[in-house]
């Protein structure tokens, strides 16, 4: 069995974060192992506060995981420091650690800043070029690139920038477009589309459910290619029977092996 490590924040509503990726990897049958950068107040309605592990912390966490465990793929979300992000990318790359799926949360889906200036610039010089892929959002790739992404033209512009800072592909999710759910994958040569029908309703833990699929993907080998179009069906079935429990937004239906185990080798 294939080994995925998540490095981000805890989520205790079970919706976004480690425990949205955890779910992920088990549904994908690979093992999940979780490295936790902060802890969050957060329901289906936001994040109330956060919690930051000192980085002393966060590498010992790491470190104690490498020693036991050989990893075939990393997935990076929540990072809410520079010290973070520098901590993170310096174990990354001292660890030669291959098949690196990074989810640059910036903001929460609320509008809450959850990385600063500062440390989106380290994330920019440092840990995006370590990573095999990058999967921003609309709002997040404007950051990243420098310029407004709101229709596909400007998603690939944006896909043109992102890559030149280092990154070996990007993904640039534009569930947020108004008329339909595209996003687009350009890796240096070729861009790719990605369509999906739009599902009604706001849902929680998108992103990082995007992401780590994805990572599920390359550690079992596939290509970035393919694995973000796993990763893509896979997000549309688990939003399509997506619950209502919360208060706010919906919560994905993680239960759903047995809807895509005829898309695995």
């Amino acid at each position: 069995m294939k080994i995925v490590l998540s490095i981000a924040g805890s989520d205790p509503s079970g919706g976004a974060g480690i425990q949205a990726d955890l779910k992920t990897f088990s549904s994908f049958g690979v093992y999940g192992l979780s490295v936790i950068t902060s802890l969050t107040a957060q329901n289906t309605r936001g994040i109330r506060e956060a919690f930051d592990l000192p980085p002393a912390f966060i590498r010992k966490q790491l470190n104690t995981i490498n020693r036991d465990f050989t990893i075939d793929a990393v997935k990076i979300g929540m990072l809410r420091t520079k010290a973070c992000v520098e901590l993170v990318s310096r174990w990354l790359a001292a660890n030669h650690q291959k098949n690196i799926v990074l989810d640059p949360v910036l903001k929460s889906s609320t509008g809450k800043e959850l990385l600063k200036e500062e440390g989106i610039e380290m994330l920019k010089r440092k840990l995006l070029p370590l990573a095999r892929i990058v999967t921003p959002n609309l709002n997040e790739a404007s950051t990243i690139s420098g310029i407004e992404v709101r229709d596909l033209p400007s998603m690939k512009e944006a896909a043109r920038r992102i890559k030149s800072l280092g990154a070996r592909s990007v993904l640039i999710k534009g569930g947020h477009l108004q008329k339909s759910a595209i996003d687009l994958f350009y890796d240096g040569r070729t861009f790719i589309q990605l369509q999906a029908k739009k599902i009604k309703g706001e849902f929680h833990g998108t992103g990082c459910t995007l992401s780590s699929a994805t990572a599920a993907g390359l550690a079992k080998g596939w290509s970035t290619k393919k694995a973000v179009g796993e990763a893509k069906q896979y997000l549309t079935r688990t939003m399509e029977s997506g619950f209502g429990f919360g208060k706010g937004q919906r919560l994905l239906n993680h239960n759903i092996f047995y809807l895509i185990s005829d898309y695995f080798e």
